[in-house]
Parts: structure tokens; sequence; C-alpha cells
């Protein structure tokens, strides 16, 4: 599907990084989304095989395997990943224009 996720370079990069040093048989990362935060949605990250997720959206990006939960599809559309460095902490970050509201600490998002 075009336009489901972009992927910037600095994201690209570090999910080379974690699927490096990937446990065996592991051949992608894994998004959804689950219930959670108190804005009602948090973005889920994880580790999977391609060849046991044969019904999730697959995007590949510079190297990288990214499989996307079909639950989290429409949640996801024309979002953008991203992986950000500030004084305190290092994350993936998504960009995402269907969000309408977001937590004060930003861990979860309503849509």
């Amino acid at each position: 599907m075009n336009n489901l996720l972009s992927i910037t370079m600095n994201a690209s990069a570090q999910l080379k990084k974690i699927l490096s040093n990937a446990p065996d048989g592991i051949d992608s990362l894994v998004i959804g989304i689950d219930k959670s935060g108190c804005s009602g949605y948090s973005y889920k990250l994880d580790f999977g095989n391609s060849s046991d997720l044969k019904n999730y959206e697959s995007i590949d990006h510079d190297g990288v395997k990214i499989l996307i939960d079909p639950k989290a599809t429409m949640f996801l559309l024309g979002s953008v990943m991203d992986f950000r460095t500030d004084k305190l902490a290092s994350r993936f970050v998504f960009d995402n224009p269907n969000e309408k509201n977001t937590c004060g600490c930003g861990e979860s998002f309503s849509i």
C-alpha cells in the first residue's frame, strides 16, 4: 500500500542496528497499535519473522523489512516514523497526520 508509512534515514539506521542484534530467525520489525495510555492508543514495536506473518503489510526500506499489523493500518496511513535523540532520551517518533489528540507525556494518542 503506497503512503502507508514513510521511514526517515535516522529511523532506518536505528532499525538496522536493532535487527543486527535480533534473535535468530528474526528478519523484520513489526509495528502495531495497542489500546493504552490516557489518550487511547500507543505505538508498539516488536520483532517479527515475515514468513510467519503473511497477512501483514510489508515495507522494505533501505534494507530493513517492516511489517504493519493489519489492525494498525488505518491508524498509520500517511505517517512518518523517525528516530530522535535529545538530552534525556532516544526514541522512535511517529508524525501521524491522523492524530487528533496526544497525552501530555506524548506516550499515547487518539484518532
